[in-house]
């Protein structure tokens, strides 16, 4: 199992490598993922959010898309896309992937992954700002 800090990883380039060690069948927790970075115009990054929440499916609208509000859920939703979920490696990879907002007190103490895309660029959001933002309420 390979546990991997979010701490000022850029999510697109994090979430590459995640999806790929998750389609070669290994294990992935990631831990502190509010604290993922999303590179860009935070203005214009909300916005996008904030549409995609929006939409509805006019025919069954119970069937529309769902975007969460929680940190750990939207990680997790964002690299679901990233994966074949309709084909049965797809489904199989995402159920090996675990995701955590700040670090549970049963993964303290264990080796952590090193991944070295750490590079923000200078307009960037935190995931933990962008849920904020869009309604969540930090417990």
């Amino acid at each position: 199992m390979k546990i991997i800090d979010a701490t000022d990883l850029v999510f697109g380039r994090a979430a590459s490598v995640i999806a790929k060690m998750l389609l070669k069948g290994e294990e992935v927790t990631v831990i502190n993922a509010e604290k993922f970075v999303l590179n860009g115009n935070p203005n214009y990054i909300l916005e996008k959010f904030k549409t995609r929440r929006s939409w509805k499916n006019k025919a069954n609208p119970e069937r529309s898309p769902h975007y969460s509000r929680v940190p750990h859920l939207l990680v997790k939703r964002m690299i679901r896309g990233m994966l074949p979920r309709k084909t049965f490696t797809g489904r199989q990879a995402y159920r090996r992937l675990m995701v955590y907002t700040g670090n549970p007190e049963n993964l303290q103490g264990q080796s952590l992954e090193d991944m070295k895309i750490k590079d923000k660029g200078k307009p960037h959001i935190y995931i933990y700002d962008l849920c904020k933002r869009l309604g969540w309420k930090d417990e």
